[in-house]
C-alpha cells in the first residue's frame, strides 16, 4: 500500500475511534460526585443552626446546606490537601469532617467540652484541635478521626490552661499558646514520637496568635499586658522575645467589646497591619525589625485586618456596636480608599484565591455579600442564615490557614 494512503487511512480510523469513544462516554450518566472540581468551593458557617452552606466562588451561588454540625456559635475550618474535605471545629467540642463532593458529613467526633479552633498538619495527615474545656490539644488522624495524641495543657504552675492560637508550621509541627499559664508550646511530629518544647513566661494572657505566611514567625497577642510575643521557628533555640512593647491598650484604655482575631493580621510585603487591642487604630509594623512604623486611625475597634492576596489592599471590620462598617486601606501609603456599610453584624471576610472579589458575612441581614475589589461594586448577594466565618478551599495550600 502507498505510504501516504496508509497514513491517511490510519488517521481516519483513529479519528473514528476517537469520535466513537467520545460518544460512548457521552452516553454514560455523569457521576458528578467524582467530576465536580473543588478549587472554587468554600463553606460559610451558619452559626445559629449548626449548618454550613456550600458555595461556589466562581458562580457566586449557594450550592447546598449541610446539617448536623452542633454548636457553631464560634467555629472555624481547615481543608484537606485535595480540597475535598472540610474539618469544622465547633464550640461544643465537635470536630466534623465534611465531604464537599457528596455534600454530607463524612465523620464527626465530640472531643472536648469547648473547642476554639484547629489546624491541619503540613502533610495533611493530622488534624489538631485547640480546647478551652478541659484545655489542651487533641490530635486526630485526618482520614479516620481516630485519636493520635491527647496533650493536656498544664503549665509550670501545675494548672490546666485554655489553649489558643493553634497553627500548623513547616517541619510537621503545631504551635499554640496557653492563655492561663503564659506559655507557647511547639509540638514536632516529624519523628516517630512527638516532641514537645515549652516556652514559659512569654507574657500575660496570650489570647490568640498567627504564623506568618512563610511559616517562619509565630506571634502571640497578649491581653494581660502591652506588646506581643514572637517565636522564630527557623531558630526556636533562641526562645521567645517581646516585640512592640507599649502599644497595647496603652494610654487610653477603652472597653474591649470583641477581641481581635490575629489570624486576620495582614502581612503585605515587609509590613504587618495589626489590630490594636482596645484602640481605634491599626498598627503598621516593619517585619524585618518587628518595630512599629505607623498607626492608622480607623472607624472603631478593629477585629479582622485582612490583606488582599496581592497585598495591595487592607480590609478592616469592627467590633459591636460599629459592626456594620468596612474600611479599605491602601497598603502602600496607608490612606483610606473606601468605606462601606454592608449592614449590621459584619463578622468575617474572605478573598477569592486571586483577589478579584471579597465575600463578606452580614449576620443580621442573613446575607453574604460579594464585592469587587477594584471598583467596590456589589457583585452578588447570597441568602444564608446567620452567616459568620467564610472559608474557601484555597486555604488548603496556605501555611497557618
Amino acid at each position: 500500500m502507498n505510504r501516504r494512503i496508509f497514513l491517511k487511512s490510519t488517521l481516519a480510523s483513529a479519528a473514528l475511534l476517537s469520535v466513537q469513544g467520545c460518544n460512548s462516554l457521552a452516553s454514560q450518566p455523569a457521576k458528578q460526585e467524582y467530576w465536580m472540581p473543588t478549587g472554587d468551593l468554600g463553606i460559610v458557617i451558619e452559626r445559629a443552626d449548626g449548618k454550613v452552606a456550600l458555595v461556589n466562588t466562581s458562580s457566586r451561588e449557594k450550592l447546598a446546606e449541610i446539617e448536623g454540625l452542633g454548636d457553631l456559635s464560634h467555629a472555624s475550618a481547615v481543608f484537606s490537601r485535595n480540597e475535598r474535605f472540610a474539618y469544622v471545629f465547633g464550640r461544643d467540642g465537635g470536630l466534623t469532617k465534611v465531604d464537599l463532593i457528596t455534600r454530607s458529613i463524612d465523620r464527626r467526633v465530640v472531643q472536648s467540652g469547648n473547642s476554639i479552633g484547629g489546624a491541619i498538619s503540613q502533610d495533611g495527615k493530622l488534624v489538631a484541635v485547640s480546647n478551652y474545656t478541659p484545655g489542651g490539644v487533641q490530635v486526630f488522624d485526618s482520614e479516620t478521626l481516630a485519636p493520635v495524641l491527647d496533650l493536656p495543657a498544664v503549665g509550670k504552675d501545675g494548672q490546666a490552661s485554655k489553649t489558643v492560637g493553634l497553627v500548623d508550621a513547616p517541619g510537621q509541627r503545631f504551635v499554640f499558646s496557653l492563655f492561663d499559664s503564659g506559655e507557647i508550646w511547639l509540638v514536632d511530629f516529624s519523628a516517630a514520637e512527638p516532641k514537645v518544647t515549652r516556652y514559659q513566661d512569654i507574657g500575660k494572657q496570650p489570647y490568640d496568635a498567627l504564623i506568618t505566611p512563610d511559616g517562619r514567625y509565630y506571634i502571640a497577642g497578649l491581653f494581660g499586658e502591652d506588646g506581643l510575643a514572637l517565636l522564630d521557628l527557623w531558630h526556636p533555640e533562641k526562645g521567645v522575645r517581646r516585640i512592640l512593647p507599649g502599644y497595647g491598650r496603652g494610654q487610653q484604655r477603652l472597653p474591649v467589646y470583641k477581641m481581635p482575631h490575629l489570624e486576620g493580621w495582614a502581612i503585605a510585603g515587609n509590613k504587618a497591619f495589626i489590630p490594636a487591642v482596645g484602640r481605634h487604630e491599626v498598627l503598621v509594623v516593619d517585619t524585618n525589625t518587628w518595630t512599629e512604623i505607623d498607626r492608622i486611625k480607623v472607624h472603631s475597634q478593629p477585629v479582622f485586618v485582612m490583606s488582599s492576596p496581592d497585598g495591595r489592599q487592607i480590609w478592616v471590620n469592627f467590633a459591636f456596636p460599629e459592626n456594620k462598617h468596612l474600611q479599605v486601606i491602601d497598603s502602600d501609603n496607608h490612606r483610606h480608599i473606601q468605606h462601606l456599610e454592608p449592614g449590621e453584624g459584619v463578622l468575617h471576610m474572605e478573598f477569592t484565591p486571586r483577589g478579584e472579589a471579597v465575600w463578606v458575612s452580614v449576620r443580621n441581614n442573613n446575607e453574604v455579600q460579594v464585592f469587587d475589589t477594584q471598583d467596590f461594586s456589589k457583585l452578588a448577594t447570597l441568602s444564608i442564615d446567620s452567616p459568620s466565618g467564610i472559608f474557601f478551599t484555597a486555604r488548603a495550600h496556605r501555611i497557618g490557614l
